[in-house]
């Protein structure tokens, strides 16, 4: 069991690749013991998603699969064995809180739904977050990240303006909303089931939270009526923003949403000469003439350092900083290395590797991630031998028929 606010919470976590995955790293890393089932015969992706430490692919060197899955052990059991779904239903009635993201009926077939491992054990908090929900007419659609996006409206916003929708360049739908909404809903519903001793099952439609990212936009439309379109970096209400060429190829993001703000940026910047200060003054002028703003500023920040003028800028109240690639977060980065953000752990495959901490301090509480990533399987005597109380000689039978593959 690991140190954190969360100790004494056991999770037995079917979930694999992206959303699921990082739902149960947020408990993991805050103390809860998250023991992630996983097979052989049907591998996590994410165990074969580049990159991988030294350029070397295998199962157990993927750094999206380790940063996914930080502080958790893993058993290996092949669940089309009815031993294995025995086996996992032994360690349900051990655990306080199972979590899945498969597509809804999939663990019914494993003798593994809710209605099945929870009625010997009524305290049991199941979190089931598909695409799209338990039932409903696309309750059975498949997708990933990408897909939810492109459901929620997400992926029709990204882009210049009057191109194209580019996506997002990442899925977001699986690191931010989808997630934190699952892993506050797991608290929630172990709070309760704290207080009354009654679990319950927690339908997660992972479309729905990604929704909460576009808020503005529900919003313009519903009392409005408008349907938002792309817009690049452009801001309704802030002019300048964008991101901004400075010297050695780096760039500043700007943004500044007041008068008070664009008089010290100017000055600072010496823009009077070709944006004279009683035609621009006020903001609605600069809205209406974003792309002239936007060359002469591209112009005075082009032979500037990016992070000083960042630092010039924040002393006078503008809004900037430096458009960090992931060197500068690593090594460079103050405030990141100030609060400890970057955690070292050893590997037995990959060696010392680099974990994201959790992103918050607890006053009264000191924790610290010091599990790294699990080998496929890696804990599965330990699991069966030590928690479940199998002999050695049952284990050793288990092997042989393959549960264990």
């Amino acid at each position: 069991m690991g140190s954190g606010p969360l100790r004494g919470v056991r999770v037995c976590d079917f979930t694999w690749i992206g959303a699921g995955s990082y739902t149960t790293k947020l408990l993991a890393d805050f103390g809860a013991d998250v023991i992630k089932v996983e097979s052989a015969t049907r591998l996590d992706p994410l165990r074969a998603t580049a990159p991988f430490s030294g350029g070397t692919p295998g199962v157990n060197r993927s750094g999206y699969f380790a940063d996914r899955n930080s502080s958790k052990r893993a058993i290996r059991l092949n669940l089309k064995k009815p031993r294995a779904q025995e086996i996992a239903r032994r360690l349900v009635a051990q655990s306080q809180v199972v979590t899945n993201n498969f597509s809804p009926g999939i663990m019914d077939k494993l003798g593994l739904g809710y209605e099945r491992v929870s009625q010997p054990h009524p305290e049991l908090v199941y979190l089931s977050m598909s695409m799209q929900g338990a039932d409903g007419p696309h309750s059975d659609y498949v997708g990933f990240g990408l897909t939810i996006a492109a459901l929620s409206g997400l992926f029709y916003l990204c882009g210049p303006e009057g191109r194209t929708p580019v996506g997002t360049g990442t899925n977001y739908p699986d690191h931010i909303p989808n997630p934190c909404h699952a892993a506050f809903a797991v608290l929630a519903a172990l709070y309760h089931a704290r207080r009354t001793g009654r679990g319950q099952f927690i339908d997660l439609s992972q479309t729905e939270p990604t929704t909460a990212l576009l808020g503005a936009a529900l919003i313009d439309y519903t009392a409005n009526g408008r349907v938002a379109e792309r817009c690049g970096n452009d801001d309704p209400a802030a002019a300048p923003r964008g991101s901004y060429p400075c010297s050695g190829g780096e760039w500043i993001a700007i943004s500044v949403r007041t008068d008070t703000e664009w008089q010290a940026l100017q000055d600072f910047l010496g823009l009077a000469a070709t944006l004279p200060q009683a035609e621009w003054r006020e903001r609605p002028v600069r809205l209406a003439r974003r792309r002239e703003l936007d060359a002469a500023l591209a112009a005075a920040t082009g032979t500037r350092d990016a992070g000083e003028l960042a630092a010039q800028l924040q002393a006078l109240g503008v809004a900037a900083a430096r458009v960090a690639d992931i060197a500068h977060l690593v090594q460079e980065d103050p405030q990141l290395a100030h609060r400890g953000h970057w955690v070292r752990l050893e590997h037995p495959e990959m060696g010392r590797t680099i974990y994201n901490a959790p992103p918050l301090r607890l006053s009264r509480t000191d924790f610290r991630m010091d599990r790294p990533a699990p080998l496929l399987g890696q804990h599965t005597q330990e699991v069966c031998s030590g928690l479940l109380g199998m002999s050695d000689d049952e284990i050793r039978d288990c092997e042989q028929d393959g549960v264990f593959d």
